[in-house]
């Protein structure tokens, strides 16, 4: 009898793998960091070969740290980081250059460009997405581009792309030897080449970025076995049956399975995801259009999500950039020893401001400093910017859906910050949730897993497992809110504009 279901959740600063059991809790947890390569100001990227190697040790060390073996699990989810490009030789399974993160930069001259005929809103209604160097589609045109010999293996048919759901997927499951290339429609529709009706490949988009349709993964479901594991690995012949990129996984995990129900998850980025049940709604307000799951043959559910770049990274830049924290934890301590955030704001532009001002122009600031802030306060403004960006995020939603959310259930690392969790819910002015279970993430991949396999029955038995473990109320008087939000709404308008020509 299997009994457990694992999740990798390939991340954008780990790779984990967790094993959850009927009830949806942790039984084992496997982590291992990966580096974060800063070639030149913008640009971030990883080893996918490095991401590969974790992931498989991890799986090792979450099967032995709970005594399990392959025959204790049905089936693997997989979770990741969407918008991270990676392109590799199906014939050697060599990377073809690093894989492209998320977060970097360098392709704004490619978005400018495509811009020109249409604008920045060129392909939305058919793939939900304004033109923006976040998504994958620029990542692949710049390797094709820029890597010597890319162009010409790609139109070969040599070689494959995938975010890294796709690259973990091929590998797992045999990778030279006869690994599935496929990704799934959430995954998909973070490229800017699929069209949320159809749920396929544009070819018309894919020739504008000069894109091959045979780099690209087959697109599936949610929800499906889409092959079993290579035979070399500890989890060998042990069915794949999900995947989900990282904010739906997590919406899935906080059985946020209906048409109005929301979360936000604080991670490196901060992400609003809002279910829009099987409607495509556009966004009016800076919102993106996105799919939130399929289940194997059913309808697709949609969603809005309001991405945020920089929340969690932000500590983790206090940390490491600055060594003002030896621990991204010590910001809460570091943050109670003063009272308030003695007039600093704290901006984290560093990749452009996401949702809802999709503005490339803009870079970090600190302002509001005079000779009182000290590091205390820096500390405080950096949380303080997590539940501001939120707060506007929140506003979009409740603007675009007409419908205001009376609660916000969160999940991710930050929300074992009780600074934050009580100021997020003090700006927001309505409760905010946390479940017993905060690795929704990973969760929700083993969810969609364990639904293909039968491991679970349906949603109605996950929205069982979930359970409250702890809520934070509004304690903020309103005056001093709207004297907050003015503030951080003033200090946003500095960082637009720096991007020149000539300014990285």
């Amino acid at each position: 009898m299997s009994d457990y279901v694992i999740a990798i959740d390939q991340g954008t600063t780990s790779s984990r793998a967790i094993i959850f059991d009927k009830a949806g809790s942790i039984i084992s947890v496997g982590q291992l960091e990966h580096e974060q390569i800063f070639p030149k100001p913008g640009w971030v990227e990883h080893n996918p070969m490095e991401i590969w190697n974790n992931t498989r040790e991890v799986i090792g060390q979450a099967l032995s740290r709970a005594n399990l073996t392959r025959h204790d699990i049905a089936a693997v989810g997989i979770t990741n980081q969407r918008e991270t490009a990676v392109v590799w030789d199906k014939n050697t399974g060599e990377p073809v250059y690093n894989a492209i993160v998320w977060q970097d930069t360098r392709t704004q001259s490619i978005v400018d460009d495509l811009g020109r005929d249409g604008g920045p809103e060129r392909f939305k209604d058919v793939v939900g997405l304004p033109l923006a160097t976040y998504f994958s589609g620029t990542k692949i045109k710049w390797i094709l581009d820029n890597v010597a010999g890319a162009r010409e293996r790609a139109e070969a048919g040599d070689l494959y792309f995938g975010n890294t759901d796709s690259w973990v997927l091929w590998n797992l499951t045999g990778g030279v030897n006869g690994g599935v290339h496929a990704t799934d429609v959430t995954n998909a529709s973070r490229t800017m080449f699929m069209d949320l009706t159809t749920l396929q490949w544009r070819q018309d988009i894919l020739d504008v970025f000069g894109v091959p349709l045979s780099m690209m993964p087959e697109i599936r479901s949610s929800s499906e076995v889409y092959g079993t594991v290579e035979p070399n690995s500890l989890l060998r012949e042990v069915p794949v049956a999900g995947i989900l990129g990282d904010q739906q996984a997590a919406t899935f995990g906080q059985a946020a399975f209906r048409s109005g129900e929301a979360k936000n998850t604080y991670g490196t980025g901060n992400f609003l995801i809002f279910n829009t049940g099987e409607e495509i709604v556009h966004s009016k307000n800076g919102l993106l259009t996105t799919v939130g799951y399929k289940l194997g043959d059913a309808a697709p559910h949609y969603a809005l999500e309001g991405s945020i770049a920089v929340t969690g990274s932000l500590v983790q830049w206090l940390r490491d950039n600055l060594g003002i924290i030896s621990s991204a934890p010590d910001i809460e301590q570091l943050a109670l020893s003063v009272e308030d955030n003695g007039g600093a704001y704290f901006v984290p532009a560093f990749s452009g401001l996401f949702a809802p001002y999709w503005r490339a122009d803009a870079r970090g600031a600190l302002v509001g400093l005079t000779r009182f802030v000290n590091k205390g306060h820096i500390a405080r403004a950096a949380l303080e910017a997590t539940a501001f960006q939120t707060r506007e995020v929140l506003d979009a939603v409740n603007a675009d859906s007409g419908v205001p959310l009376t609660e916000l259930k969160v999940d991710g690392g930050m929300t074992a910050n009780d600074v934050l969790m009580q100021f997020q819910a003090d700006i927001l002015d309505v409760p905010v949730v946390r479940p017993v279970v905060a690795e929704t993430t990973a969760l929700g991949a083993a969810y969609a897993a364990g639904l293909a396999v039968g491991f679970w029955n349906d949603q109605d038995e996950l929205r069982g497992n979930w359970q409250e473990d702890r809520r934070w109320v509004p304690q903020m008087d309103p005056a001093e809110r709207d004297r907050l939000l003015r503030n951080w709404k003033k200090a946003v308008t500095k960082t637009f504009d720096w991007v020149d020509d000539d300014v990285k």
